[in-house]
């Protein structure tokens, strides 16, 4: 799976989910992104080789993002994202037995629109992230808007 989350709302943006991603599937779901949310300031990642490879990380650089990569066992680095996983695995990976990889593909993505959308977060003063791009006047962490030009705004891959 390859998931990206928006640092500052905590939005789940995609989920990608395959039996194996290459770095093509990354540069793919992060131009869709791109396309749709602009640029982020940096894309933060761990350092599986979807993302480490040099086709993406020279892609990335090219549209104008910048990469932080954590260190590799600094899990802590990435927390947003940790997080986020095990949500997904405590959730629905660890509760439901799937017999498809399309049956996983609309699971997952049935699980992540509630994500966004009806799950409370506390972090946001329980509301679900989605709104919080719509309904917010000030945000709810100092990172700045989500996928601004600003620099400040962060995907997080994994």
């Amino acid at each position: 799976m390859l998931n990206v989350v928006d640092e500052f709302t905590r939005e789940c943006l995609a989920i990608r989910v395959g039996r194996q991603l290459r770095a093509a599937d990354a540069i793919d779901l992060l131009s869709d992104l791109f396309i749709l949310r602009g640029i982020p300031g940096h894309v933060r990642s761990n350092n599986g080789p979807e993302f480490a490879a040099t086709v993406v990380k020279s892609w990335i650089s090219g549209v104008g993002a910048e990469t932080a990569f954590i260190e590799p066992g600094s899990l802590w680095e990435n927390g947003y994202n940790e997080s986020f996983n095990g949500k997904l695995r405590d959730e629905l990976l660890n509760t439901e037995v799937f017999n498809s990889l399309s049956e996983a593909k609309v699971l997952i993505e049935q699980w992540r629109q509630h994500y966004n959308t009806v799950r409370p977060h506390s972090s946001l003063r329980y509301r679900p992230p989605a709104p919080v791009v719509l309904l917010t006047s000030s945000p709810p962490s100092p990172t700045g808007p989500p996928f601004s030009n600003s620099g400040q705004a962060a995907a997080i891959l994994h």
